[in-house]
């Protein structure tokens, strides 16, 4: 049964001005067993008067403790909670000895045994609060200590941690002491990893991956160690606090719940970042961001952290826009001259296309939030907010922030709060503070606007024509679509204007790009010269974050001359506000459908290519349309992909001819082409299939019916790896057949033996449009296994299963009626509570722009 114990707010200020912590002294043992971990901490604090607290751990067995040398009673420990009574004044040492659980879900000390060689490997993850699944603590952010760690291995295994790490003989390691660090971010990684192994600076750094990878970690080890050290070098531009810790270490870990994780010292990251199949360049830049991404991390949450989780966009909108921005300004050149293969010409372009939309669809939900809550009750509600505002949203406004403060004021602003808070806590009020000692400007007012205010604000331009035809433009922003009223923030943008290229019909060419200053709660009028322009577009460039709308002539021109915009940035722009207009239900789903179809083969901008397959194949034609017409428009797709494909024949676009092989794969209607593809190894003048096409390939026939189990055996015998079992888990349960229906459901929600990754790809699997029929009678079943499921197995397994096992294919009334029918009558754990609320609202969207 998942532990459900949560520290509150008014919780952790009380005990936070009661004690201080100073040192955690840690020694884990990993050489207990299959299922558990010895650990036993010493932790000295100091009692500022006399009073109560307690500590957390969440133990298969408490052995002892002892406080101050007298042992205590291990029957008191509640819920997770160890009550220590009667502290006195002054300084105490608790001793708590324990044996934990080893997890299967990504949460706290995850082991994993990896199928392709029997290597087992096991790391933390500690982040929000599971720190207590691993070592006793007085877990809250606000209470930094030093950490010391003695971890006991297998004596064939490497032993990372946030500090150097020293190997003292008889499989004992011991790491560097810490600097003053939240509980939270504390590390172990240990196994027999392939490491590499390099100095930049004078500090260590390294690469380190499970030894079955080891191939392609080699690959990729000058791309990542380049990536490095350009951001690296970077953020030392930026930032007057130098690196605050003694090393820097990433490792690729499997079955990793996030992208990544911060750890002092110590990344972890998903090890699906070591790619064994072909990758597009785009895919390259977004593992190079999330680089950035967690090394921005070492100043934002890590050197300064946030008090309380109220303010976790300190850390994650920072490091979102850190990482995107300080990709953007690094330019190392290849050998030849050119830039790397990570460096796209604008990061920009694929944090519009691919973040942004998150956040908008997240704004617009009834579980919406401010960037900048002002009350986040407890640790499980904190949780809830690592979502498309706290990361997509805050990184926008942090974007406005420098566009309106500059640059300049900006750095200094951030400088300041890193010498005022280094190795500290510091909230929203002292960063603003912090920003407000660097300008003239009002920030508290800006910070009020767009950190404290949920929504999405809507830009729409009106345009008059005159005599001689000139032009006056009008921006109003208004609320939500269809509003008269006034929007939420002001926003700085830039107005583009475009006419048509007289030596080139199909091309656009840039007028003017003028900046205006829309406020809030109004519209503004713009000078404008020379005759009406074809098309005006709003926010060109990005700067904001608001929904923006077209004039009828400009959407007209867009439906013939959108692909000879000439800035792909420009076009992400567009394809946005195309996507939350269908979203909007102001424009047809198969409007969308069929100005891709006109547009997108003539594309070269990958990101762009992916974002909008992904939107017409996910949520166009998949939920946006009735079924009758789903047919049709994966007939659309597939002419689309074709027409890509053929483009792409010279072999000058790899990345978008990999993107159209994928999409014509998961839009085939019939199996005869891609079941070719598969027999022959190789899609007709390439890409040969690697692993993931294959598996790719063989997820498609099983849901057409055209494979069966002996098929998908024999695909894993040819992989046996780690992701081999993830792809043959997701064709079984796609297999069209009621036993594997019911095998699949059994795994997923009658035992709890599947992995949280095991456990998606089957979910992804199970549930498929065109078996609509077949799985009907699992679509009221689900709403009831769920609620049991995550209830036993706490927040990564609700997440995976409100997130992937929903049934979002049954976009009808009956489903949303079930759906609402569970969160009034059941209790669903607040992870699984969240989804539900998220996906009802997502089948309801859908539901109205189908009926539109």
């Amino acid at each position: 049964m998942a532990c459900m114990s949560v520290l509150t707010r008014d919780e952790a200020q009380n005990r936070a001005q009661l004690i201080d912590v100073h040192r955690y002294t840690i020694a884990l043992d990993l050489t207990a067993g299959d299922e558990t971990f010895d650990s036993r901490t010493l932790i000295g604090f100091t009692a500022r008067a006399d009073a109560d607290t307690f500590v957390e751990i969440k133990p298969a067995e408490l052995r002892s403790v002892t406080l101050d040398g007298q042992p205590l009673d291990p029957a008191l420990l509640d819920d997770g909670r160890l009550p220590l009574r009667n502290l006195t004044a002054g300084g105490h040492e608790l001793l708590v000895d324990a044996r934990m659980r080893y997890s299967r879900t990504g949460e706290g000390m995850h082991r994993f045994t990896d199928p392709a060689d029997g290597e087992t490997y096991v790391y933390t993850q500690l982040f929000l609060d599971d720190v207590q699944r691993v070592f006793a603590a007085f877990d809250q952010p606000d209470l930094k200590a030093v950490f010391e760690l003695t971890v006991t291995a297998p004596e064939h295994w490497t032993v990372l941690a946030n500090g150097v790490t020293e190997h003292t003989g008889g499989g004992v390691w011991k790491a560097a002491p810490t600097p003053p660090v939240s509980t939270y971010l504390v590390a172990v990684a240990a196994g027999p990893w392939h490491s590499v192994r390099t100095e930049h600076r004078g500090l260590p750094f390294g690469l380190h991956c499970r030894r079955s990878l080891a191939p392609y970690l080699e690959a990729d080890t000058e791309e990542l160690l380049d990536i490095t050290r350009a951001c690296f070098d970077r953020y030392h531009e930026k930032f007057d606090e130098p690196y605050p810790f003694d090393s820097y270490d990433q490792a690729f870990v499997p079955e990793f719940n996030a992208g990544a994780m911060e750890n002092p010292g110590l990344v972890t990251f998903r090890d699906e970042f070591v790619y064994r199949s072909a990758v597009t360049d785009t895919e390259r830049q977004t593992r190079a961001m999330v680089i950035a991404h967690e090394m921005a991390h070492m100043w934002f949450g890590d050197l300064v952290t946030l008090r309380w989780w109220d303010d976790i966009w300190l850390n994650e909108s920072f490091a979102e826009y850190m990482g995107y921005q300080t990709l953007n300004e690094v330019t190392p050149a290849s050998p030849g001259g050119q830039p790397p293969r990570w460096r796209g010409a604008s990061t920009w372009t694929d944090f519009g296309v691919s973040r942004k939309a998150w956040g908008y669809d997240a704004d617009q939900r009834p579980s919406t939030h401010p960037v900048a809550p002002e009350h986040v009750e407890d640790t499980a509600s904190a949780l809830l907010n690592f979502d498309g505002i706290s990361y997509a949203k805050g990184a926008s406004a942090l974007r406005q922030l420098v566009a309106w403060l500059g640059e300049k004021d900006f750095l200094a602003g951030i400088n300041t709060h890193f010498e005022r808070y280094r190795f500290g806590n510091a909230g929203l009020a002292e960063f603003i503070d912090s920003l407000a000692s660097a300008t003239e400007r009002d920030v508290h007012a800006w910070a009020d606007a767009w950190l404290r205010t949920t929504g999405v604000d809507t830009l729409t331009p009106e345009i008059r024509t005159g005599d001689h035809g000139a032009w006056t433009l009008t921006v109003r922003n208004t609320g939500g679509p269809g509003s008269t009223e006034g929007g939420r923030r002001p926003h700085r943008i830039a107005v583009g204007v475009y006419d048509r290229d007289l030596h080139d019909p199909g091309r656009l060419v840039l007028r003017e790009r003028a900046d205006a200053d829309v406020p809030a709660d109004g519209i503004v009028s713009l000078d404008t010269g020379g005759t009406r322009p074809a098309l005006v577009v709003l926010n060109d460039g990005d700067l904001s974050y608001a929904k923006i709308r077209f004039d009828p002539d400009s959407l007209t021109t867009l439906r013939t001359h959108l692909s000879g915009l000439p800035d792909p940035l420009t076009r992400a722009v567009v394809w946005n506000a195309l996507r939350d207009a269908v979203r909007d239900g102001e424009l047809p789903a198969g409007d969308y459908l069929d100005i891709a179809r006109a547009h997108l083969p003539h594309e070269t901008d990958v990101a762009l290519a992916q974002g909008v397959l992904a939107f017409a194949s996910g949520e166009a034609a998949d939920h946006y349309l009735t079924p009758d017409r789903r047919p049709a428009a994966l007939a659309t797709l597939t002419d689309l992909c074709r027409d890509l494909i053929r483009r792409t024949e010279d072999g000058d676009h790899p990345g978008l001819r990999l993107v159209a092989v994928r999409h014509c794969i998961d839009a085939a209607a019939r199996p005869e082409t891609i079941a070719a593809w598969l027999a022959e190894g190789t899609v007709p003048g390439g890409p040969e299939l690697d692993p993931e096409l294959r598996w790719r390939i063989l997820a498609r026939l099983a849901v057409l019916g055209a494979v069966d189990e002996s098929a998908i055996a024999g695909e894993l015998r040819r992989d046996p790896s780690a992701t081999g079992q993830e792809g043959a888990a997701r064709c079984r349960a796609a297999l069209p057949d009621p036993d594997a229906k019911a095998r699949a459901w059994e795994a997923m929600f009658g035992s709890d033996d599947l992995s949280a990754y095991l456990f998606t790809a089957t979910a992804q699997g199970f549930w498929q449009p065109e078996q609509a029929e077949l799985v009907r009678p699992y679509v009221a079943r689900y709403f009831k296994d769920a609620v049991a499921l995550a209830a036993r197995r706490g927040p990564a397994i609700a997440t995976a299963a409100g997130r992937w096992a929903f049934p979002a294919h049954a976009v009808d009334a009956e489903t949303l009626e079930l759906g609402e029918k569970a969160l009034r009558r059941t209790d669903p754990v607040p992870a699984l509570r969240r989804q539900f609320t998220d996906r009802l609202d997502d089948l309801a969207r859908a539901l109205r722009v189908q009926q539109a």
